[in-house]
C-alpha cells in the first residue's frame, strides 16, 4: 500500500505490530489503541519510534498523556462516509498541539484528499497505487485557501492584509 507523506511518494519506515506479535525495540512500529494503552510504560523505554492505530470510535483525549512520547497518530476511517478522524485530527493538531504524523488509514478516496490534509493530515495510506500520484498533485494544485484550518497554511485574508501592509510601509518612507 502505497504511503504519501507531505506530498512525496514514499516507501513506509513504521512495522505494523498487531495483537501479542513481539515488538522490535529499535524498529519504527504501529500498535493498536488497546496494546499503547495495556502497555504505556514499557512503550515508553522503547529505543525506536511509537505510532498508534487509534480507531475513530475512542475519543482522542484518551492518548494525551502519551502524545509526548508518538512519532505518529494513524486515525482510521473504516468507510469513506465516517467522518469521525477529520474531528479527531482536528482535535489532534489545534486542542492538542500534536506535531508528529498524523496518518490516514482505511477507505479514503482521493476526493477527500485536500480535505483530510486541511484537517491536520499530513501522510495517507492509500489503497490504490494509482491514487498515489493524484494525491500528491492535489498539495501542489491549491496554495490559497479562504477558511482557517489545522494544515497551518495561511488564508487568502491574511496573505492580503500582509501583502497590504508591507506596501504601505514601503509607501509610507517614500
Amino acid at each position: 500500500m502505497p504511503l504519501v507523506k507531505n506530498g512525496k511518494i514514499i516507501d513506509d519506515p513504521y512495522l505494523r505490530v498487531l495483537d501479542d506479535a513481539p515488538v522490535p525495540d529499535d524498529t519504527a512500529v504501529i500498535v493498536p489503541a488497546e496494546r499503547l494503552l495495556a502497555d504505556a510504560g514499557d512503550f515508553a523505554l522503547r529505543a525506536g519510534r511509537t505510532g498508534v492505530l487509534w480507531p475513530n470510535a475512542r475519543n482522542v483525549s484518551d492518548l494525551v498523556p502519551h502524545l509526548e512520547r508518538l512519532s505518529l497518530v494513524a486515525l482510521i476511517f473504516p468507510t469513506f462516509r465516517d467522518g469521525r478522524a477529520y474531528s479527531q485530527a482536528r482535535i489532534l493538531r489545534e486542542r492538542y498541539n500534536f506535531r508528529g504524523e498524523l496518518r490516514a488509514t482505511g477507505d479514503i478516496l482521493r476526493d477527500q484528499f485536500l480535505f483530510l490534509h486541511r484537517a491536520g493530515f499530513n501522510a495517507f495510506e492509500v489503497a490504490k497505487a494509482t491514487d498515489a500520484s493524484a494525491f500528491v498533485d492535489v498539495i501542489r494544485r491549491f496554495s490559497v485557501f479562504y477558511q482557517p484550518a489545522a494544515d497551518g497554511q495561511s488564508i487568502a485574508l491574511r496573505r492580503r492584509l500582509d501583502h497590504t501592509g508591507s506596501r504601505s510601509a514601503t509607501n509610507s518612507m517614500a
